[in-house]
């Protein structure tokens, strides 16, 4: 009973270590590009989703792990006095509860199982997997890694936000259907810019603890005035964009249910310019953030799908 016990609270660490509820970041654009691939091409394997779904939650595993041992290496975890259930890295290596090399050994671990689903997606389907699989691991890797780090360099953001969005929907597209288009990676433009600003919302309060060691991410350059208009005006970008990939035709008029969730986004934009200095009242419009981006690609998927039955 006590090595059940003992088990289970390993387990639990260790999904509280890879942030398991944060894989919507990956789950949503994977459901879209197979959505998008069933209603061009009329293309859905069921065994090719779950291998691309598997490989990617992996990767994404990989880059939170590994992020959180460098922002210890770094030290911005040490000096954040504002950390949340969305922000802040977790608490394991800082209390003892797991050592920076256990840690550091897991991201490798989970980078290695995800990459071996790639080399076999793409031995199966297109080397073009591979190619954007490295890219994947790259981004996740290096993003706070110090010997490129993207998001010292102001890169991170967009590198995140094209990633988790056009990347990983024109590559599940590829994987369902073979190739890949320049409309596979457009459509995931939407999801791409909602997890960018997720990212962006919780730096608000990391800005100290960051900026204290050298990670100069675009909250920090910026100052939280002026970040919280960019925020208010990046929602509205997203919504715009829905709505002019719809006006070119690549999006279906189904699709436009993914506008429904335009009203919390505003929400969420009020919050953050009213209270982007109380990072604690921040709280609500972090979490809105992450409910507007699962909706808006479930949506557009689901105008997807629609699409193709009717």
């Amino acid at each position: 009973m006590a090595h059940a016990d003992d088990f289970r609270s390993r387990l639990k660490i260790w999904l509280l270590e890879m942030r398991v509820p944060f894989f919507t970041a990956v789950i949503v654009p994977t459901i879209l590009g197979t959505a998008f691939a069933w209603y061009e091409a009329g293309a859905f394997s069921p065994g090719l989703f779950v291998l691309t779904l598997g490989g990617l939650v992996f990767l994404h595993a990989g880059a939170n792990v590994v992020n959180d041992y460098f922002d210890f290496r770094n030290g911005t975890d040490r000096v954040n006095k504002n950390r949340s259930p969305f922000n802040g890295g977790s608490p394991f290596i800082l209390d003892g509860t797991l050592t920076a090399r256990q840690v550091y050994r897991a991201a490798l671990g989970f980078f290695v199982a995800g990459s071996l689903v790639g080399i076999y997606l793409a031995i199966e389907v297109s080397y073009l997997v591979l190619v954007l699989g490295i890219v994947g691991v790259a981004t996740g890797f290096f993003y706070t890694s110090p010997r490129v780090n993207l998001a010292r360099r102001g890169v991170g953001e967009v590198a995140l936000g094209l990633a988790f969005g056009p990347i990983i929907v024109s590559g599940t597209y590829l994987v369902q259907t073979g190739e890949i288009t320049l409309a596979s990676f457009l459509i995931g433009l939407p999801v791409g810019l909602l997890i960018g600003l997720v990212l962006f919302v919780n730096q608000f309060p990391d800005m100290e603890a960051d900026r204290t060691a050298g990670k100069t991410h675009w909250v920090v350059r910026m100052g939280l005035q002026r970040a919280s208009r960019w925020y208010a005006g990046l929602m509205v970008a997203t919504f715009s964009t829905i709505l002019a990939l719809w006006a070119i035709d690549l999006y279906p008029p189904l699709v436009l249910l993914a506008l429904v969730p335009a009203l919390m986004a505003a929400k969420a934009a009020k919050v953050v310019l009213d209270k982007h200095l109380i990072f604690k009242d921040l709280l609500p419009a972090q979490a809105m953030t992450i409910q507007v981006h699962m909706m808006v690609g479930l949506l557009l998927s689901a105008g997807f799908l629609l699409s193709a039955l009717l």
